[in-house]
């Protein structure tokens, strides 16, 4: 039995060797970036030095985990990391959804087309232009947004250095930038719904917001719950390119995160052993979570759940 199954995985092999071919790269990829460097979480558990390599480098067990929870600003990391990740979201995953209703909902398809462009446009731009265009547009002097305040009679807010403006400017940037990228796949997912549901629906006298509510929505709803368990997935993980671009030095209180420490200290400070305890600490409680909220998802319905 065995010989016949390796004959034929042989001949499928000799058969589809182009499509294997193109598959090669991407097996290529996640190989050497995704599955090779778990070999160096064990400089996690070392005193690593990178002259003694990680074979030659010190056992010390849990001492750098150990050290960062002892350390004075870790629960200040938690919180910022957590906080920021928790309202992004709470506000930014809705939009993609709202944008693909509200775009299903057009019925000239040139309309359609023009209005999906231009929310998308905004996901090609770059971090760091994106960064120098809130510096721009938020600035205390120049800036579009405080000259519209004082217009009105309000006075001139310095955004970018105050510590309880860094989460509401983090968060709405990243729904302009990301908002109309994500609704793609809603507005697939909408466009393979049975036109005919539509059709009864009419005829039964619905509107467009019974449409929405017991069409369009129970027909993504199993889309919208794999993304979100996917989401809180990376509650621990924020965006520390932008953070570290958005952070200065008056709103430090808040903008500063796990991601941006990991790089300061790691990077900048060598100090490498260190935060590799803090990455692989950080993806271990990533992945519990995710375990948890998807075995809560197939809890409430057994069809739910990413695996």
């Amino acid at each position: 039995m065995k010989k016949k199954n390796r004959k034929q995985i042989r001949k499928r092999i000799k058969n589809d060797w182009q499509i294997y071919l193109l598959l090669l790269p991407a097996v290529l990829y996640l190989l050497l970036f995704h599955y090779l460097p778990i070999y160096g979480v064990q400089i996690a558990f070392k005193n690593f030095l990178p002259v003694r390599g990680i074979l030659g480098s010190e056992w010390v067990g849990l001492k750098h985990f150990q050290n960062f929870f002892h350390s004075y600003y870790w629960k200040r990391l938690f919180s910022n990391t957590l906080l920021l990740n928790l309202y992004s979201l709470l506000f930014s995953f809705p939009m993609p959804i709202i944008l693909a209703l509200m775009m299903n909902q057009l019925a000239r398809k040139k309309y359609k087309s023009f209005i999906q462009t231009v929310l998308c446009a905004p996901h090609f731009i770059s971090t760091v232009v994106l960064a120098g265009m809130l510096y721009l547009f938020l600035s205390p002097t120049n800036g579009l947004i405080n000259k519209l305040i004082v217009l009105l009679g309000g006075t001139s807010i310095y955004f970018m250095n105050e510590p309880g403006w860094f989460r509401t400017v983090y968060i709405a940037s990243g729904i302009w930038q990301s908002a109309g990228w994500g609704a793609i796949l809603y507005v697939a997912a909408l466009s393979g719904i049975d036109t005919q549901l539509y059709e009864a629906a009419t005829m039964d006298g619905a509107n467009k917001w019974h449409k929405i509510r017991y069409i369009d929505i129970p027909g993504i709803l199993p889309i919208i719950i794999t993304m979100l368990i996917m989401n809180t997935g990376s509650l621990l993980s924020s965006e520390f390119q932008k953070t570290l671009l958005l952070q200065t030095p008056g709103n430090i209180s808040a903008s500063d995160t796990l991601g941006v420490y990991v790089y300061t200290a790691g990077l900048e400070g060598a100090q490498y052993s260190y935060t590799t305890a803090i990455g692989l600490m950080m993806n271990v409680i990533n992945f519990i979570i995710l375990i948890m909220v998807n075995k809560i998802a197939k809890k409430v319905d057994e069809s739910n759940g990413i695996w």
